[in-house]
């Protein structure tokens, strides 16, 4: 299936591994200029040689004031336009009410939230019809998470803004998504489960529970977000896409 990507100019946050680099590998791959970004800037370089193709490698921290507007206008620069952006970032610091403390809550909020909200802004003031704004959230927007209290508490909110974005940007002609990752096999997801104290008795509990007894790859969740990225997916906004294996048992 063509998504119709080629030479389209994407913006993916945190690429530098993971689900991020996934999506970004996706879309690369299916002929999309993009640009990738993560706060160390030697990792960034490596993974834009890594992914090959038209991609560049740009340090940036989504807490940045700076960064968002940075971003557009190096895309508009190199590349001559902006079709979209998907907005991922590191999950918050682990634990329980007791074990958060200020300064995490303070730096998730600036990361998580406030960071991703200025992106989706810049991008949406840059974006014509048929643009597109993306955000990796988490399963925990239907369902709070053991454990990850801090992201428990930020992602639901995003989620609603997203939504409340595709009202406001929809007759513009600009969507927006959002897709819920579940347990695919990333190296944060292999941290949670080693915070059990048995990481792998963690992962074949977890297993049991999805109807596909398996965690995803990072590439299931890449070809998905970057098919919602594409022009194939032109009358899909406003919604919230679980990449889960079935996880969350609700409709």
């Amino acid at each position: 299936m063509d998504l119709g990507l080629k030479d389209r100019v994407y913006i993916v946050t945190g690429a530098t591994r993971g689900l991020g680099n996934a999506t970004a590998r996706a879309l690369a791959a299916d002929g999309a200029k993009v640009i990738i970004t993560g706060r160390d800037e030697k990792s960034v370089e490596e993974a834009a040689a890594e992914l090959g193709g038209d991609v560049l490698g740009l340090a940036a921290d989504n807490a940045d004031p700076s960064a968002a507007q940075r971003l557009v206008d190096t895309a508009r620069e190199r590349f001559g336009r902006l079709d979209g952006i998907l907005v991922s970032v590191g999950g918050p610091a682990p634990g329980f009410l007791a074990d958060n403390t200020d300064d995490q809550w303070q730096t998730a909020f600036e990361t998580v939230f406030l960071g991703a909200v200025r992106l989706a802004r810049t991008a949406a003031a840059a974006l014509g019809e048929g643009g597109v704004i993306g955000f990796v959230l988490s399963g925990s927007v239907h369902e709070p998470i053991a454990g990850l209290t801090i992201s428990n508490g930020l992602r639901p909110g995003l989620a609603g803004f997203a939504k409340s974005l595709a009202d406001e940007l929809g007759p513009r002609g600009i969507r927006v998504v959002g897709v819920l990752p579940a347990r695919i096999d990333t190296d944060r997801v292999r941290e949670l489960d080693a915070l059990s104290g048995d990481a792998e008795a963690a992962r074949t509990a977890n297993e049991a529970r999805i109807p596909l007894r398996r965690y995803g790859t990072p590439e299931e969740f890449g070809k998905t977000a970057a098919f919602l990225l594409s022009p194939a997916a032109s009358y899909l906004t406003g919604l919230m896409v679980p990449v889960d294996g079935g996880y969350r048992h609700g409709f």
